[in-house]
């Protein structure tokens, strides 16, 4: 069944499609796959370098800082070309720095320099992953179904972010590091040979956007004129720059305020993650009633920031755990709900460039983020990151909500949700 009834629709409605259902089956394997070799690919790192922090944030830095600067051509290029032969590609090229990294541990030739080569080769190709990987999802659902297939994305990531983890470390005791990339490499051909299965005639396409000078101009002018897009991208960049700061801000306060090992912080990681992956199964249900509503973006982002700051302020390890489950499930609510509200308003020619800036926004803002928690840290002490960053989280939320409201009393147009 490609098109189920209003009547006849359930909790996971968008897995009735075949080519979603295709693409979700794939995406299951190769998210466990990329949680594995991001626990291996530090591990490696540590192990090279005699247990070295810098090294270990130089290749961090790699990988993610293209998205700086790929992103929103990746989007251009997604409203250019085809979608799906374009990931397909990209994957390619992915699972090709999985293997190469694989290959070269196993046999026992790596050095720290290919760790760092293939990290900014995997971070380039990321870069335009991510962007037409998020656009290309309402091509198989959709309109209708965007916000429930976003939702089921997001859960099944929340899976793989518990049980990725747990396997590399059990597979780097036993086998070691190597292993895990060459698994990952096999995990991305999955969703290579999922895409490739698809029933292209289903798919709701657009027509391509002829190649032309200034596209991205073009869509940087777009978002800018459409009130309802650019405060929600505003929104994320406020609450992902300075909220969404866990990579650093729990290791720090498992380390300094609670003073606990990596055990104690992989529990942190593990409550966080069981408030992310119910505020994403909830996102699920919420998504099959119909569109995401802004009431529910707003009120979850000002929701994150108080749980934040009340997390920030616990005085026990096991009350700061606690906090940590509420939190996630505000934030996941948060982010599932942003990425449905602009992929629905965008018009679909400008798709793909609308979500670059948008994972622009929401990954770039990392090497500004990374640095201020750092500072703020070293400064006023480890719970700091969580009270700021919850505080401005909140602040932008009310203050994003007060302007809608001001530009509605004025009779602007503002979507009502």
């Amino acid at each position: 069944m490609d098109d189920p009834p209003e009547g006849k629709r359930g909790t996971f409605v968008a897995l009735r499609i075949r080519n979603y259902r295709l693409f979700a089956s794939g995406q299951v394997i190769s998210n466990v796959g990329t949680w594995m070799q991001r626990i291996a690919q530090d591990w490696l790192v540590l192990v090279l370098t005699g247990n070295d922090p810098v090294a270990l944030g130089i290749a961090t830095m790699l990988q993610f800082a293209p998205t700086l600067f790929f992103s929103l051509w990746a989007g251009v290029l997604a409203d250019r070309m085809n979608k799906r032969k374009l990931l397909i590609g990209v994957l390619a090229g992915m699972a090709s720095t999985a293997l190469v990294l694989g290959l070269l541990d196993v046999t026992g030739v790596v050095v720290l320099w290919h760790v760092y080569a293939l990290c900014l080769a995997l971070g380039v190709f990321s870069a335009f992953e991510v962007p037409v990987r998020q656009s290309f999802v309402a091509e198989m659902v959709g309109r209708d179904m965007v916000p429930n297939a976003i939702a089921i994305n997001s859960t099944t990531f929340n899976l793989a972010r518990v049980v990725g983890p747990a396997v590399a470390g059990v597979m780097i005791t036993w086998v070691g590091t190597g292993w895990v990339f060459l698994v990952n490499a096999i995990s991305t051909c999955a969703v290579i040979a999922m895409l490739a299965r698809m029933d292209p005639h289903k798919l709701h396409r657009t027509p391509a956007v002829p190649r032309q000078r200034g596209q991205l101009r073009e869509g940087l002018r777009y978002v800018r004129h459409r009130t309802d897009i650019l405060v929600v991208i505003v929104l994320v960049f406020f609450v992902s720059t300075f909220g969404i700061t866990f990579f650093a801000s729990l290791p720090i306060a498992a380390a300094t305020v609670f003073h606990r090992d990596a055990a104690g912080y992989g529990l942190l990681s593990t409550m966080l993650a069981v408030g992310t992956l119910a505020g994403a199964l909830l996102a699920v249900r919420r998504s099959a009633r119909g569109r995401p509503r802004l009431r529910v973006l707003l009120g979850s982002a000002i929701a994150f920031g108080v749980l934040e700051i009340i997390a920030g302020l616990m005085g026990s390890y096991l009350a700061f755990a606690i906090a940590l489950v509420p939190m996630g499930f505000a934030v996941m609510t948060f982010m599932t709900t942003a990425n449905s509200t602009v992929q629905l308003a965008a018009s679909p020619e400008m798709r793909g460039r609308v979500m670059g800036l948008y994972m622009l926004v929401f990954l770039g803002g990392n090497p500004i983020g990374g640095p201020t928690i750092g500072w703020l840290a070293a400064a006023f002490g480890g719970r700091a990151p969580f009270i700021v960053g919850g505080a401005l989280a909140a602040t932008a939320a009310a203050l994003c909500g007060l302007f809608l409201l001001r530009k509605e009393k004025r009779g602007e147009n503002v979507p009502r949700s």
